[in-house]
């Protein structure tokens, strides 16, 4: 098994609690689902959330769906001029068997435009 990073992110419509739960859930659901990572292959999970999201700490969402076990850790987002607001990312580090090249990274909502340089679905 290699260790390798997989990446994400997701854009809320609104700084509320249940947007942030449900949008970071459903990020962090998928991006296990397409790339059949397992629970114990989960080394650590980083997110970071634009500075105009202040409702609920994103790592917080996930704990519900039985990652909280799992290394979490939130840090704020870069605010760059001309950034996309309300974005949630993430960075998943993974044992697995795929090559680099195999990961299937997921950018969903408005974040799809964000990086249409990595591999994503087929």
């Amino acid at each position: 098994m290699a260790v390798r990073a997989l990446r994400g992110a997701i854009t809320c419509e609104h700084d509320t609690r249940q947007d942030i739960e449900t949008r970071t859930q459903r990020l962090v659901t998928e991006m296990l689902a397409r790339n059949a990572i397992d629970h114990d292959d989960l080394i650590f999970v980083l997110f970071t959330a634009t500075e105009d999201l202040t409702a609920m700490f994103p790592a917080a969402a996930v704990r519900s769906i039985g990652l909280g076990d799992v290394p979490l850790l939130c840090a704020r987002e870069l605010s760059v001029e001309g950034g996309m607001p309300r974005t949630i990312r993430v960075l998943m580090l993974v044992e697995t068997d795929r090559p680099r090249s195999g990961l299937r990274h997921v950018y969903l909502e408005g974040a799809h435009s964000l990086r249409d340089d990595l591999p994503g679905d087929p």
